[in-house]
């Protein structure tokens, strides 16, 4: 394809999204790289035109069954538990339908992945979060930005339900946590989220609606899905795309996939690039065996502890999460706190229905387990795109694994026992104190609960399947630049870390890294 300058494009990004928006943003900056964006979902270019359910930071799109800007992937969270994972299928990908929430991985996450190149250290990647944000609370300092893309707003803790929260964290011995993008003890705070005036701002609108629209050698092509990557002779040299009813080939001097941690190993598969054996058994032609590729995954279970409000609560009017709790486990946990204990505003049914209140209706927490490991796997089990991916979490397969989740359950519970949350709750909806007592109980109270954080990461990992810049072992012109690129999920969400991915890789690519 020739870009509306008539030029064919120098580099084509697949995916919209977290990276992928940000990635084609920031090197169409140089008016002298043509750049191509191929987003499978619809590609507004201006605000007025996104659906006013993506952009309202109460609502969560990606928990509404069935909902036009989610993509589901069948998956199973252990054998035999059936789960349907949401992704974001619109400009800006994922972070069009999340939560907001916005925070840093933490420092140990870097230590772990510069193993794969000091790219990845702390100290090296703070400039780019710096840059990547607008911190409305704090303003420019040391540790955040002043006039990025990403406006950064933590959650308001006036509400009853969040200030009961805190003062439960208190009374229980827990820190105050009041920055939780500093790298300070964690504990409870507030959340910073990527909302403005009760406003979610994903990464394409703050990146590509604004001075990028009117770049003339950036185009944006939505609705336009990827099938496969083209490669010749050891280069990648384009993409199949289907776009109005019909199959073309995109040419392109380097192909960056950005289509998230499920979409880009199924699109190296597709293109013969993975376990060589496993392609084969399946009808795929092998371009380049790469066994890491899909050999497993990292993500963080999670389940839903509830509690009956005393009286009704308000509607809460920025967004939807009031506080978060960060704790060490402490069987081995990281000191960086891997338990986290997520408050919603929002009913679990209103957020499902689409909906931000739900009169009577108990108030949930989030709790989940985000110790840093691997299990599961993705894979592809037929040459036809339309069939999904075969995705394995592996969840709960250790004993430390469910020690660490029963804690997590048990903590949430003293909170909502606590003599500080009791002005407002009447009671805990579940589970029961005989279950909490027994840890067989608690171990099938949690499974049949069992969900997880959607943060899944280490599909194409760094190390096995790509170096530090994105680039693809073994193969040129190819790069996978989103979080399927993190050997492991970070102790946080990574919402931030994967707009931070665009901005280091992009870095890279205009380095000639």
């Amino acid at each position: 394809m020739i870009t509306p300058s008539g030029r064919r494009p120098d580099v084509l990004v697949v995916g919209a999204g977290g990276s992928g928006a940000v990635l084609a943003a920031r090197l169409s900056e140089d008016p002298g790289r043509e750049v191509l964006l191929a987003e499978a979902g619809p590609a507004p270019r201006a605000l007025p035109d996104f659906p006013a359910g993506l952009l309202d930071a109460r609502l969560v799109p990606g928990a509404q069954p069935g909902h036009a800007a989610v993509r589901t992937f069948p998956a199973l969270l252990t054998p035999g538990l059936p789960y349907a994972a949401a992704r974001g299928r619109f400009l800006g990908g994922s972070t069009a339908v999340n939560g907001g929430y916005f925070v840093r991985a933490r420092r140990a996450d870097f230590d772990r992945w510069s193993a794969h190149g000091d790219l990845w250290s702390y100290d090296r990647v703070l400039p780019a979060m710096r840059a990547l944000e607008t911190d409305l609370d704090l303003g420019a300092t040391a540790l955040h930005g002043g006039d990025g893309p990403v406006p950064v707003r933590r959650t308001d803790l006036g509400h009853p339900a969040a200030a009961a929260f805190q003062a439960a964290a208190r009374s229980l011995g827990y820190p105050d946590d009041p920055d939780k993008n500093d790298q300070g003890t964690p504990g409870f705070g507030p959340v910073p989220t990527n909302t403005r005036d009760g406003r979610r701002i994903n990464t394409g609108v703050a990146y590509l609606l604004g001075a990028a629209a009117h770049r003339p050698n950036l185009t944006v092509l939505g609705e336009c899905v990827v099938r496969s990557v083209v490669i010749s002779r050891g280069r990648a040299t384009g993409v199949v795309v289907e776009r109005g009813g019909r199959r073309t080939v995109l040419d392109a001097g380097e192909i960056i996939l950005c289509a998230g941690s499920l979409s880009s190993p199924h699109l190296l598969h597709l293109s013969g690039v993975g376990p060589a054996d496993d392609l084969a058994r399946h009808g795929i032609a092998v371009v380049h065996d790469l066994p890491a590729v899909g050999a497993a995954l990292s993500d963080h279970p999670q389940t839903v502890v509830e509690w009956t409000p005393r009286r009704p609560m308000p509607a809460p009017s920025g967004g939807w999460l009031g506080g978060a709790l960060h704790l060490p486990s402490s069987s081995g946990g990281d000191a960086a706190g891997d338990l986290e204990i997520l408050q919603s505003l929002v009913p679990t049914m209103a957020l499902v229905g689409g909906e931000a209140v739900a009169p009577g209706a108990p108030l949930p927490f989030l709790v989940s387990v985000q110790t840093p490991r691997t299990s599961g796997g993705l894979r592809t089990v037929s040459a036809d795109p339309d069939v999904p991916p075969r995705i394995s979490y592996g969840y709960l397969e250790t004993g430390a694994d469910r020690r660490r989740m029963r804690e997590a359950v048990r903590v949430a519970a003293a909170v909502v026992a606590s003599g500080a949350f009791g002005e407002i709750r009447e009671r805990l909806a579940d589970p029961e104190p005989a279950l909490r007592d027994d840890d067989d109980l608690l171990d099938a109270w949690i499974r049949a609960r069992l969900g997880t954080s959607q943060h899944t990461c280490g599909t194409v990992p760094m190390g096995g399947a790509v170096d530090g810049h994105g680039r693809v072992h073994g193969l040129a012109g190819l790069r996978v630049a989103d979080t399927s690129i993190l050997p492991t999920a970070p102790l946080r969400g990574p919402a931030a870390t994967a707009v931070l991915i665009g901005e280091v890789i992009a870095g890279a690519v205009r380095r000639g890294g």
